[in-house]
């Protein structure tokens, strides 16, 4: 399923701060993060936590929408959320989902996770803790971190069928006051960074990276867009 919401506004004010090379880069970036799966139903919904709730929601409505039996949310305070909140993401998320008509038997929380590779170990544990062993999932995160979730996933759980999917906007339409542009290009030139670097380290299997999408992290680079590199 597809739902892209446009908002010229948006489009606008982004034309209005960025330069049409960065906006053009930024989405090569955008579209490669992208897996593009076509949902189907699966034993369970992970939802993994981050700065943005609409994850959240995402997840909700594919529950609402009879895809998978039960959520489990998973997400401590980790790098893009410990300065700005206090209680975890897994909850806040959990929340949400309950609001919105998601029954609480039908959830699972673990809380303790800093990043992505524990998002994974963590849930298996709380999944295996429950008598529970699923062998299909749909994997829940922000747009521009589907590839890095799937690869990370792949690493710590290879026997297990996965789709991923994320809150369905466009470039020019997911920033948000919260989420500023700068900030969404300057995660997706680190994520990028991390899908090349992160094989090597046993964090994640080996996905390609086109020429061209390389090319664009490149500009990105060049253009100050370097806040969220690992070290």
């Amino acid at each position: 399923m597809t739902c892209i919401f446009d908002d010229k506004d948006k489009a606008f004010k982004m034309n209005n701060i960025l330069s049409p090379g960065i906006i053009a880069s930024a989405k090569t970036l955008w579209d490669y993060h992208h897996m593009n799966h076509e949902l189907k139903k699966s034993d369970c919904i992970l939802a993994l936590g981050s700065h943005d709730i609409r994850v959240a929601d995402r997840a909700a409505e594919l529950y609402l929408q009879g895809f998978a039996p039960r959520i489990v949310f998973s997400g401590g305070l980790g790098n893009l959320t410990s300065d700005i909140w206090t209680v975890p993401e897994a909850d806040q998320f959990a929340a949400i989902a309950v609001q919105k008509g998601v029954p609480a038997k039908d959830i699972l929380i673990e809380n303790k996770s800093t990043n992505t590779g524990e998002n994974i170990i963590f849930s298996q544990k709380i999944l295996k803790e429950n008598g529970l062993d699923p062998q299909t999932f749909i994997v829940v995160q922000k747009p521009y971190m589907e590839r890095r979730s799937y690869a990370t996933f792949k690493r710590h759980w290879p026997d297990k069928d996965l789709l991923v999917t994320s809150p369905q906007y466009s470039f020019e339409a997911y920033p948000t006051e919260d989420i500023p542009v700068e900030k969404v290009i300057n995660i997706m030139v680190g994520d990028l960074q991390r899908i090349k670097i992160y094989p090597a380290k046993g964090f994640q299997i080996p996905m390609d990276i086109p020429d061209d999408v390389w090319q664009a992290y490149e500009k990105l680079i060049a253009a100050g867009f370097d806040k969220h590199l690992a070290r």
